[in-house]
Formats: C-alpha cells, structure tokens, sequence
C-alpha cells in the first residue's frame, strides 16, 4: 500500500503527540506516587516529634506538681506551727489571767474581812453614839426648861422675836444694799446712755425742710387770678377735679394757696399750676394734660428719693412698693419736721447705737429707715401709724424683729427686744434735739406752764421752775414738810403725774431740792 509521504508524516506526527502524552501521564503519576510518599513520611515524623514533645511535657507537668505540691505542703506546715505558736501564747496569758483573777479574789476576801471588821466598829461606834445623843437631848430640855422659868417666855415665843429681829436686820441691811446696787446701775446705765446718745449725735448732722398743710404759688401780676378761675369758675374747678387739692383764692397780693392733706397731692398741684402760669394756655383740657404729666413725674420722683434713701442709708433688697411709700414721706410733714428726713435720721440714730452695743447694725438701720413707714398712707387708712407701718413691713416681707420694733416705736405694743427699745430712743432723740421741730410759742409756754402746775399740785411744795426748754422741771420743797427720805419718794410721783398727763418727746428730768437754812443775828 502506498502512502502518501504527507499524509505519512502527519501520520508519524499524530503517534509521537499521543506517545508523548503517553510518557507525561506515566512520569506525571510517578510523581504524584512520589510526593504522596514524601508527605506521608513527613506526617510520620511529625506525629513521632509531637509524641515525644507531648511526653516531655507530660514529664515536666508531673514534676512540677510535685514541686507545687511540696510548697503547699511546707506552706501548710509553716502556717501550722505559727498558729500552735499563736496558740500557745494565748493558753499562757489565759494561764497568767486567771493567775490574776485568783489573785485579785484574794484580795478582795481580805478586803471583805477588813470591812466587815470595821462595819462592826461603827455599829458599836453608832451605838454609842445614840446614847450619848439621848444624854445630850435629857440635858438640852432641862436646860430649855430652866431657860424657860428664868425668862418667863416659852421657846416658841423666843425663837419668833429671834426671826423678827433677825428678819428685819436682814431687811434693812437688803434694802441698802439694793439702793446702793440701783444708785450704782442708774449711775453707770446714765453715763453709757448719754456717751451713746451723744456720740451717736455727734457722728450725724442734717439740715430740715419744714413744710405746712398749705402750699403757696406766686403769680406774676393779679389778673392771672381770674385766669386760673376762668369762665364761670370753669378753670378753678378743672384744677382742683384733677387734683384733688383746694384752691384758695383771696386778697393776697400776686399769689394762691393751695390747700389739702395729702402732701403728694399738693405738691403735684403746686407743679401744675406753676406750669400752666408759665405756659398761659389755661383751659380744662390743658389742665388735665398738664396734671396728668406731673402725676407721671411725681411717681418717677417717688420712687427715686425712695431709692436715694435707701441707698443713703445701705438698705438692699427692699420690695418696691416699700421703696414707693418711703419715696411718699419726702413730701410728708410731721410738727415741720420731714418724715424722710427723720427717717433717715432714725436709721443713722439706730445704726450708731446698735453698733456700740454689738447688735446688727444693717438690721438696726432698716428698722429706723422703715420706722414710720405708715406714715405715708395713715390719712387713707384708719389706726396709728406704727401699727400701719408694721402691717406694711410685714406684707412686703420683712422681718418679725423689724415688724415689731415698728409696732412699738409709739408703745402700741410693749417692747421685747432691744432694737425695739433702740428704735424708740432714736426717734425720740430725731425729734427732741435743738433745731429739729419749730413749736409755736403758744404751745410752749403751755408746756411750760402744765409742767409747773403739776409739780406745784403737791404738799410741801414750795416753788417750781421749768428749766432747759422744758427738759428739767426743779421743784423747792419746804424743808419742815418733806424729809431727806421723801425727796425721792415726791420725784418719783411726780415725774409719775407728768407722764400720765403729758404728751412730750424724749425725757423730763425731775430734780427736787431740800434745804435746811439756820438763821441768827448777831446784835
């Protein structure tokens, strides 16, 4: 058969590719066959490697079990003999202890025996004693009774003129006693009072704005007079209808008076009509324009003197409507003097004295700020002013020591604590010291005179005199009439009648004087 050489060669070429895929699968096997072998024997050797590492450590755990196991062992055996140490030492103090207590009992066996020994000494002693008490009693009544046939009186008798005298002794010698301590106290009481009343005057100074229930407005000439009247009157009462104030036109050259209670009321007119004046336009409308922008202003001036003051005086947090009827007593008169200033006055008075004394001087100067706090709003409101003025501090929030110290400023209520006393005493001081109320003559000459008649009305009284303004009254008794003993007794009575009869601020000093004059001629 003849084959085509190409067709051989490919022929030749499609065997060779097949055997050598062949011979590649064979070698490919015998590889894997040898790799498989390898691995297998590498296992083989790690298995046998851990093995022996597993047994060495094994080996290595056991021993060292058994290493912690003999350091408990002698850990356990230490502790053990430290505790039968412990032991021991306590069984020997336990031993010592009642040793002790044994010891101790003995004694106290021995103490017991003593005792008893010396109880029974003082029974025998005791009896004893109790006959020679009853020996001593039988003596005593035998001598009592042979007391009583000497003296002719029984014992009771004698004891009771024994108390009387001993009882009167006592007294006369108490009675000088507490007039010496009370001469001694009032001595020291007056001199502390004046060196505080006086320094507390020396330390404050003010001047006084005096004020009446009638204001006056000058006017440029007298024909403004029935312009402020107006048209059938129409003018006048616009004005006196928005401010409530009553206007006083009369002959008085170049001016009216203004005429009302209220200050505030007053003063707020005042201002009005100085400005409709200034202005010229003078009708109804104008007025109520012109009146209600004054009352606006005069709040606004309120609430400021309030503020002032209580800033004059370092007064803090104080509720504003207190603020606004403090600010009200700037333009309230009290005998001509200003409220405000008093006020303040009283504050500085209170805050000297409470200082000297030691007590809280801020709480000492809001109480005299505040003090006559309801004189602002007493012609709205029934009752007296202190009362007043304490229902407003308590309604706004101060305190009850403030609260009561205002009630009692007049006595209304009967002062317990000393600021209310303190209280008193500054405003007597504000309202007694020169230059502080302008009196009218005829008021003072009667108190003169009323101070005078009342010492006067007393037997043995021979002359009075009204002295120092009427802060001393110096009565003369007859020297035949009236002792040494009942000087005292007459001034006290005396200043008793004057302060039941009369109304007057700060203190009368009643002096009463005795003299005994010998006469004789030499001829």
């Amino acid at each position: 058969m003849n084959i085509e050489p190409k067709y051989l060669y490919l022929l030749i070429t499609g065997l060779l590719f097949v055997l050598g895929i062949l011979i590649g699968f064979i070698l490919r096997k015998k590889y894997a066959e040898t790799k498989v072998g390898m691995a297998e024997n590498l296992a083989q050797k790690i298995v046998e490697a851990a093995k022996k590492e597993a047994e060495a450590v094994k080996k290595e755990a056991k021993l060292q079990a058994k290493d912690d196991l003999y350091r408990s062992k002698a850990d356990f055996e230490k502790e053990t003999r430290e505790r039968r140490g412990e032991l021991h030492n306590l069984e020997k103090r336990l031993i010592q202890k009642e040793e002790s207590q044994d010891k101790k009992l003995d004694l106290l066996e021995q103490k017991e025996m003593v005792i008893s020994k010396k109880e029974k000494a003082l029974d025998n002693q005791e009896k004893s004693l109790i006959e020679k008490e009853k020996r001593y009693n039988l003596l005593l009544e035998e001598q009592k009774v042979m007391l009583e046939k000497i003296s002719g009186m029984s014992s009771d008798e004698a004891k009771r003129l024994l108390m009387q005298s001993m009882e009167n002794e006592a007294r006369h010698e108490a009675a000088k006693s507490i007039r010496k301590i009370e001469e001694e106290t009032k001595e020291k009481a007056d001199k502390l009072a004046k060196n505080i009343l006086s320094l507390a005057i020396q330390r404050y100074a003010a001047d006084y704005v005096a004020e009446s229930t009638v204001s006056v407005v000058n006017l440029p000439n007298d024909e403004m007079k029935g312009r402020i009247i107006g048209r059938e009157g129409r003018n006048i009462r616009a004005i006196e209808a928005a401010t409530g104030v009553d206007i006083i036109i009369d002959d008085t050259p170049e001016a009216v008076l203004l005429s009302g209670f209220d200050p505030v009321k007053r003063e707020v007119a005042r201002i009005s009509l100085e400005r409709l004046i200034n202005d010229g336009r003078i009708h109804p409308a104008r007025i109520e324009e012109i009146v209600e922008k004054v009352q606006q202003e005069m709040e606004v001036a309120i609430r400021e003197a309030g503020e002032q003051a209580a800033f004059d005086v370092g007064v803090h947090r104080v509720n504003p409507e207190l603020i606004k009827y403090l600010g009200k007593l700037k333009f309230r008169t009290s005998f001509d003097q200003n409220v405000l200033q008093h006020s303040l006055e009283v504050a500085f008075f209170t805050g000297i004295m409470a200082s000297e004394l030691g007590l809280n001087v801020k709480q000492a100067k809001r109480t005299g700020l505040f003090h006559d706090i309801g004189k602002a709003i007493d012609h709205e409101i029934e009752g007296s002013h202190a009362i007043i003025g304490a229902d407003l501090a308590r309604k706004h929030g101060e305190v009850a020591e403030i609260v009561h110290a205002i009630a009692a400023h007049h006595d209304d209520e009967k002062p317990q604590t000393v600021l209310a006393v303190l209280v008193q005493a500054a405003d007597a001081l504000s309202a007694a010291r020169p230059g502080a109320r302008r009196e009218m003559m005829v008021t003072y000459v009667k108190h003169l005179k009323d101070l005078e008649e009342i010492s006067g009305s007393f037997p043995g009284v021979s002359k009075s005199y009204a002295v120092q303004a009427g802060r001393e009254i110096r009565i003369i008794v007859e020297s035949k009439e009236v002792s040494d003993d009942d000087t005292l007794m007459l001034a006290r009575d005396i200043a008793k009648r004057i302060e039941s009869n009369l109304t007057y601020p700060g203190q009368i000093k009643v002096t009463v004087i005795r003299e005994t004059r010998a006469v004789e001629y030499a001829k």
